[in-house]
Formats: structure tokens, C-alpha cells, sequence
């Protein structure tokens, strides 16, 4: 207990009145901490918190991180404001790169939100600055703008299939994406983490590992099995544990594989860049197909989605299982799979 007598009415209310006025409560006054002695830079907190992030959020944030270094290096991480936070995502707004299905750089200032999001969310750990002092969190995101990706017609896939498969200077590896991507619906990182232990040649199984640190068991056809096991005997080396999908020279695919391979269909199908199609397309043309023929519970399934927000409470008691996705796999491409409950056609 303090020393001496206790405050009058008068105090206590000067008091109420001008931590009002400062935004701060009884709550804060109790759980605020001391700050520490020394508060790092952004280049001395960035090179901590890289080491400390899960490998898919580094690839995400640290070109914005780096970005946020040469813009704020030396200055101590609890020094900028929300005003200038907004500044900056303006300015990466106006930077950014002009890809085919550019949002105006919409995305670049979203990422760069998130970035800061998540550094701070370390700075809050460690003492650095409190919940309500941190200026990333006072900054709202760019509002997204609703998606323009779509499923593609029957004779537009049957168009993309033939022009990857019939031009370039690697038409088999080509085309074997497109089948990758259109059967499974997996995304680009999936099918980049894919090696040969991660097929299942007894049960038609491929092991994804996507976004998030998912993984799981997707349920592919004998044909596309067969293919797959041939590229990795022919171009990739005897560790099962290294990169299946290659070069003919043998190196690992990379994303630029994708750039190249949809500019050159844009190149021979005009829609395809007018209309920005990506690979990702692919994913909505097959999970549309799916959810039409077998219901949300197996469209969900088979893109993976798993986490609690991906489709409410309710998902959780129609969950869908492997052999209903095996079931989809076998009626989309009209061939009998393993485990497969029934071989249907639609």
C-alpha cells in the first residue's frame, strides 16, 4: 500500500479525466511493461524475425520485409507512425510490377500490410511495443476486389491442352502441367514441392504440400500416374526425396516454368491474355466440375480446404473422405481408380 493519506475527489477525477484524454485505462496502466532498454532497428529485427518464421511466410514477407529495410533500416521499429505505414503502402502501390493480372498494385500494398503485420506481432512478444501502440495493426488493408478467375468452357481446356502440348521448346513437360494442374487442382506450390516419394503408385496417390503447411493425399489416375513416374526416371536423379518435376538438363522446376508456359498460350489463344488466364484457372475449372456433380462437401475436400474458416461449422459434419475425392477423380477422367467407392459417369 502507498504511504501517506489517500487522494481526494478532486485528484481522482483530474486524473480519470486526462488518462480519458490519452486513451488509456486501468488495464493498460496494469499490463504495460517496461520498454526495453534498447529497441532494435528494422535491420537488425528483420535478420531475428527471419529465423523465427515458417519457411512460406518468409518466401511471402521477405520482399517486402527487404523492401521496408531499404526504406526504414536504421530506424528504431517503434519510431513510425500509422500515417506513414499508409504512405508507404501507397508508394509500393505505385511501384509495383505490371504483371498480366495486375489490380492496380493492390496486392503489393495488401502484402506489405501483412509483412508489417507480422513483424510487429514479434515486436508485441517481445516487449517491444504493446498491442495498442502498434501502428500496423491501426491500418486497414486495401479492400480486395472480387475475383475475375472462372472455370474455362470444355473446348477452352481443349485448346490450352493442345498448344501446350504441341508447341514450345518442351511440349511433354508442358503438357504434363496442364494435366497435373487440371486433374488435381492442386496449386502452383504443390505441385513445385511435389517428389518421388511422394507418389503412391498402388493407390494412385500423390502427397501434396501446399500453402499453410497443408498436406495431403490426392487421389490422381492410373495415366497420369504412369506419366509422372516416367518423367521422374527420365530426368531426375536417384534421391527420392528431391524435386520430380524437371528440365530435360535436370534441374528443378521454378515458377518461371508457369510464366513462360501462359505467355506462349496467350501468344497462340488471344483470349487467354486478354482475359488474364492463369494456371489457377484450372483449379476453379475443376472444382466447379466437381461441386456440381458431387457436392460442396467433395469440392471441398479435393481442393484441400480443411482449416475451420474454409467452410463454417457445418463442415464439419460433411466432411468428405478420400475415397469420395477418388470417386470424383474416376468420373472426371472416365478412368477406374483404386479407391474409388464406384466408378460413375457423368
Amino acid at each position: 500500500m502507498p504511504d501517506g493519506p489517500p487522494p481526494n475527489a478532486a485528484d481522482v477525477e483530474a486524473a480519470r479525466v486526462l488518462l480519458q484524454r490519452l486513451g488509456v485505462t486501468a488495464e493498460h496502466l496494469l499490463t504495460t511493461a517496461a520498454r526495453p532498454a534498447s529497441t532494435p532497428t528494422f535491420d537488425q529485427y528483420i535478420d531475428r524475425i527471419a529465423l523465427a518464421v515458417p519457411s512460406g511466410s518468409l518466401r511471402a514477407y521477405e520482399p517486402y520485409w527487404n523492401r521496408v529495410r531499404r526504406e526504414w533500416g536504421t530506424r528504431p521499429i517503434d519510431e513510425p507512425k500509422p500515417l506513414e505505414i499508409v504512405q508507404l503502402a501507397e508508394r509500393f502501390k505505385a511501384t509495383a510490377l505490371v504483371r498480366r493480372n495486375t489490380r492496380g498494385g493492390r496486392s503489393a500494398a495488401e502484402h506489405l500490410i501483412s509483412a508489417l503485420r507480422c513483424l510487429y506481432h514479434y515486436a508485441e512478444l517481445d516487449g517491444y511495443i504493446t498491442p495498442w501502440a502498434n501502428p500496423a495493426a491501426q491500418v486497414s488493408k486495401p479492400r480486395r476486389l472480387a475475383s475475375r478467375r472462372r472455370a474455362l468452357l470444355a473446348g477452352q481446356l481443349e485448346q490450352v491442352n493442345h498448344i501446350a502440348a504441341t508447341t514450345g521448346n518442351d511440349p511433354e513437360l508442358d503438357a504434363l502441367l496442364i494435366r497435373l494442374h487440371s486433374e488435381t487442382a492442386c496449386r502452383r506450390g504443390g505441385a513445385l514441392a511435389l517428389r518421388r516419394c511422394d507418389l503412391d503408385q498402388d493407390h494412385c496417390l500423390i502427397r501434396l504440400r501446399e500453402k499453410g503447411e497443408t498436406e495431403r493425399w490426392q487421389p490422381i489416375s492410373p495415366t497420369l500416374m504412369r506419366h509422372l513416374w516416367a518423367h521422374a526416371a527420365e530426368r531426375g536423379d536417384e534421391d527420392p526425396q528431391t524435386a520430380l518435376l524437371r528440365y530435360r538438363d535436370g534441374r528443378p522446376l521454378t515458377t518461371r516454368r508457369y510464366d513462360y508456359l501462359w505467355n506462349r498460350l496467350g501468344r497462340n489463344l488471344p483470349w487467354v491474355t486478354v482475359q488474364q488466364v492463369t494456371m489457377h484457372w484450372l483449379r476453379h475449372t475443376t472444382l466447379t466440375w466437381v461441386e456440381r456433380n458431387f457436392g460442396y462437401a467433395v469440392a471441398r475436400a479435393y481442393a484441400g480446404h480443411d482449416g475451420r474458416r474454409d467452410g463454417g461449422t457445418t463442415a464439419t459434419y460433411v466432411r468428405a473422405d478420400l475415397y469420395e475425392v477418388a470417386t470424383a477423380v474416376a468420373a472426371l477422367t472416365g478412368e477406374p481408380h483404386p479407391l474409388a467407392r464406384s466408378y460413375p459417369r457423368v
